[in-house]
């Protein structure tokens, strides 16, 4: 049993930073930063949540050409928005998903259609606050009742209407993603379900799924107004205990089942266990061409519902 609960705590401590923990290195130069393209940076004060951080917009190659002038582009929303772009912003595993490079590639190949892609950071230490809809018993059965449940008004209300102000997007469900990974997947899963009419695409990354003793998992039984397209992953190696980890892919494939009682078949969900993989930045960047392309691959532009 002893093992088991440090099994468990260890997993809820690399859930509540969003990764791996680095180990401790002495001082070295300055980080040069990983950041590529065009990355424009906003501050955005938040009154639903009552703090301030960074929103981090990667614009498609060519987007202030003139030829693109009135072009719009979907958008995709990533949390822990310091991990998606840079790896000097990473302060706990110094690893990025590589999203701006990922991204610029897969539209150069022609997999993947332009994209907007934002970086939404996360809150510091309020972050499992903001993110966690329902408390997570097992990894912090103390913590206060959490405040994920105003999640989906602070993406709708706040972050989105700066992006939508600022930049050539497309709106509405068909042209909207939203992704994130451990809280941050949970994050994300939540929005998908309680703003199915906005957000069309989720890419959903070691979702932390014990949170509320299952409640998530069964917040998607049954399912009613449902998104587009659905990516979830998980690594064989996120816990060390064989139980845990089996427990852990086991709600991962309980989802999986309520998606596909709801109708939904490999075009539209797709889960993904990878044997080898950890709960890291790293194990996420490997995935994420592959999420992508499953997500976007096919995408077709569908205009903006009138009056937006």
């Amino acid at each position: 049993m002893r093992t088991i609960l440090s099994c468990l705590a260890l997993y809820a401590s690399l859930a509540a930073v969003g990764g791996v923990q680095a180990q401790a290195a002495p001082a070295a130069a300055p980080c040069k930063s990983t950041a590529s393209g065009d990355l424009q940076v906003h501050t955005l004060t938040s009154t639903i949540f009552g703090n301030e951080r960074k929103i981090r917009v990667l614009l498609p190659d060519g987007y202030n050409e003139a030829a693109n002038k009135d072009r719009r582009y979907p958008v995709l929303y990533l949390l822990d928005g310091q991990n998606v772009f840079d790896a000097c912003l990473s302060d706990v595993s110094h690893h990025e998903w590589s999203a701006d490079e990922t991204v610029r590639k897969l539209v150069a190949d022609r997999k993947i259609p332009p994209l907007i892609v934002v970086g939404v950071d996360h809150a510091g230490k309020d972050r499992a606050r903001e993110y966690l809809p329902y408390k997570d018993f097992t990894g912090n059965p103390d913590m206060d009742e959490p405040a994920g449940k105003q999640f989906p008004d602070f993406m709708t209300r706040e972050v989105m209407p700066l992006v939508d102000g600022n930049y050539r997007t497309l709106t509405g469900q068909p042209n909207t993603g939203i992704g994130g990974s451990s809280y941050g997947g949970v994050a994300s899963l939540y929005a998908l379900l309680a703003r199915p009419n906005t957000f069309g695409y989720g890419l959903i990354e070691s979702p932390v799924l014990w949170i509320g003793m299952g409640q998530l998992v069964r917040d998607t039984h049954p399912l009613a107004a449902m998104p587009r397209k659905v990516f979830v992953a998980f690594g064989g190696k996120e816990a060390s205990d064989p139980v845990i980890r089996e427990k852990l892919i086991g709600f991962v494939r309980l989802l999986e089942s309520n998606f596909h009682a709801a109708g939904y078949d490999a075009t539209n969900y797709r889960t993904v266990i990878e044997a080898e993989a950890g709960h890291t930045e790293a194990a996420w960047e490997k995935r994420l061409p592959g999420a992508l392309t499953f997500l976007f691959g096919d995408w077709k532009e569908t205009p903006p519902p009138q009056g937006r």
